[in-house]
């Protein structure tokens, strides 16, 4: 229900910002930390935190966690490695869980999970939670698993996820979450790279109301794979599974008669906590290390600050905990804060395309987390499927995965914050493993831009040489000084962690994304670097050129690579799926190549606009440009795991 004289008063016509409600920044946590330090703007909390980093972020590890024995030393920073807390002793199985379960909190939902049948929800307490970790790390440790082991956990969107999770942090082992999306011929790549005792599955789940074989796809990943002793499989959809004598066991009987209570491991700061694999160069995933306490920090940090959780708040978080965001926002972050979280388990248009409103209305979520790629299809379908539920509870919103385009900010606020709440629109990366870039419920916002570096951060956007790029002009994301959650390491390659994030600009993190600063110093984030063509000398990205596309009436998603030209440099290809029953032609192409230059200027327009069935699409709904353009110019795919939807990519034909 939108209240259009809430949403006229919270935009300012003149500017084109939108502003947070005055309520909402009066009581926010961050302006209770300003008002008690004295500050007086956005800009003065920004550029204080930022010079003076290393005061923050000591004050920000001693509110956000807890320490069994206190660090000497904040951070001990030699490029490229840093040291961040040297000396503490901490475990983020007891910020997240065990100081919780021991206070008043014990009783407070942790997660309210909702299973993709309709009517499957089991409501779990912090107390809850704690045995059940408890138990399942009695378990591992009974069978051998120690600190340092490696656990892979190959599960979907189910609590024993993040009960697998927090078991392995208590006792020190490391785990591996592989999303349950990937094959196993992807999951075998993360697995033989990391060497795990113990792997944890399922028999199965649920999509769009079908049941989904899991153990399989584990069974055939894992075949002859000597170091892996057991598989403990969590009985999800009662499928029939066959299970390997001596290797394999069913979770219930794992954890049978195992103690509810557990001494939780103190770990030095710099302990792994986790291996989360990230697309590298040539195909081969890279394992990116975060530690016990980083991840106690950066995450918790951010989801006080930029999602003003509070105790009173109902979060969810709608990524999926195979990827970076479900980590540190489903998990970490907001169990640190003692928050009750929802956790939703299939689909967004299962039964049908009110399922996530309906779960906003029943369970009163104020603060709601997702990707543009969603909104995206909630517009599609119109706005009769949010306005069918009561959201009145919603007072904040986040995104992440992608730049947000200014059509999906403006009416997912609309019909989905009620025309006052304010979206988060942020950027990190896993290597990050907590939000860099990113508004604060006080920040006046601008649709399609995540705004400035968060408090403590110091980034910058440069050209080629390393200096500040100009305004408006495409430059590099870098990160010129530590933070406490950047990743420790890439797993057993340290030649390839000091290639890819240092030698660019030596001695600065190198993100590989690029983004441009307009002159009210807004980030406005471009995507990868190879995510941005250049024509005739010019940066274009990828994605403002698909979201001019986009907006052509004819045109429902669409794709944008370049070609070589051997007069430009490159040419822009645009790969267009239409709406349904619109006929692509010879005019129709022409049409939107013409819709494109007048959106963007001449620069932009494309050679060449070709119809076809389907988007080749990673997890996070992002099109998939290296491997469409290696498609289109007929190169060899080495490695298709990344896409959800691998028959789009037989689709795209090859460029003449």
């Amino acid at each position: 229900m939108v209240d259009n004289k809430t949403e006229n008063s919270a935009q300012n016509p003149n500017g084109g910002l939108f502003y947070p409600p005055e309520d909402l920044v009066e009581s926010s946590n961050v302006m209770t930390w300003m008002k008690e330090k004295g500050m007086k703007s956005e800009k003065e909390l920004r550029a204080w935190c930022s010079e003076n980093y290393v005061q923050f972020w000591d004050e920000m590890a001693r509110t956000y966690a807890d320490w069994f024995e206190p660090y000497k030393d904040v951070v001990q920073w030699k490029a490229p490695f840093a040291k961040w807390f040297t000396g503490g002793k901490i475990n983020i199985a007891h910020n997240a869980l065990d100081r919780h379960a021991k206070s008043w909190r014990r009783n407070k939902l942790a997660y309210i999970f909702v299973g993709e049948p309709v009517g499957d929800v089991r409501k779990i307490t912090y107390y809850e939670l704690y045995r059940d970790v408890n138990r399942f790390a009695n378990a591992l440790q009974k069978m051998g698993v120690k600190k340092g082991d490696r656990v892979g956990i190959y599960l979907p969107m189910i609590p024993e996820l993040p009960v697998a999770m927090l078991a392995c942090a208590k006792l020190g082992a490391i785990h591996v979450v592989v999303f349950s999306g990937f094959s196993a011929v992807a999951v075998r790549d993360r697995l033989e790279d990391c060497q795990p005792k113990v792997l944890i599955t399922c028999d199965g789940s649920y999509r769009r109301g079908k049941p989904i074989a899991t153990k399989p796809q584990a069974d055939e990943a894992i075949a002859g794979l000597e170091y892996i002793e057991k598989v403990v499989v969590v009985k999800r959809n009662g499928q029939e599974t066959a299970m390997q004598e001596g290797r394999d066991v069913w979770w219930d009987d794992f954890v049978a008669g195992q103690p509810a209570t557990f001494d939780t491991l103190p770990m030095d700061s710099a302990d792994p906590l986790f291996i989360l694999y990230t697309a590298g160069a040539g195909g081969k995933p890279r394992g990116i290390v975060h530690t016990h306490a980083g991840a106690s920090v950066g995450p918790a940090f951010t989801s006080s600050w930029v999602f003003d959780i509070k105790d009173t708040d109902v979060y969810w978080c709608t990524a999926d905990i195979g990827w970076i965001t479900g980590h540190s926002y489903i998990a970490y972050g907001p169990l640190s804060l003692g928050a009750t979280s929802v956790m939703y388990e299939g689909s967004p248009d299962y039964p049908d395309f009110g399922r996530w409103f309906s779960i906003i209305e029943e369970y009163g979520v104020s603060v709601i987390y997702t990707a543009p790629t969603a909104i995206r299809m909630f517009m599609n379908e119109g706005p009769n499927w949010p306005q069918k539920y009561d959201l009145s509870t919603v007072r904040l919103m986040g995104s992440v995965g992608e730049a947000m385009n200014p059509d999906a900010f403006i009416w997912w606020r609309k019909y989905v914050g009620g025309g006052a709440a304010p979206i988060m629109d942020t950027w990190f990366q896993s290597e990050t493993c907590s939000q860099v870039i990113a508004p604060l419920p006080i920040t006046p916002l601008k649709p399609g831009s995540p705004s400035f570096p968060l408090p403590g951060y110091n980034v910058r956007v440069v050209d080629e040489n390393g200096q500040p790029s100009a305004a408006g002009a495409t430059g590099d994301i870098i990160i010129t000084e530590p933070w406490p959650s950047m990743l420790r390491e890439i797993y057993r390659d340290p030649a390839q962690y000091n290639e890819t994030y240092w030698s660019t600009f030596p001695g600065k993190y190198f993100s590989g994304d690029k983004a441009r600063v307009d002159e009210d110093g807004y980030i406005w984030a471009l995507g990868r670097g190879d995510d941005v063509l250049k024509v005739a000398g010019h940066r274009i990205s990828n994605a403002e050129v698909e979201a001019s596309a986009e907006k052509h009436p004819a045109v429902k998603a669409a794709a944008v690579v370049g070609k070589p030209d051997k007069v430009k440099g490159e040419s822009i290809v645009v790969y267009a799926v239409l709406n349904p029953g619109i006929e692509g032609d010879a005019n129709l192409q022409k049409d939107i190549k013409t819709f494109v230059r007048k959106t963007l200027g001449p620069i932009a327009i494309p050679s060449d606009v070709i119809f076809v069935e389907d988007i080749p699409r990673n997890k996070a709904g992002k099109p998939v440009r290296p491997l469409i353009k290696a498609r289109a110019l007929g190169e060899k795919i080495a490695d298709t795991s990344a896409v959800v939807n691998p028959k789009s990519l037989d689709m795209i034909p090859l460029l003449g």
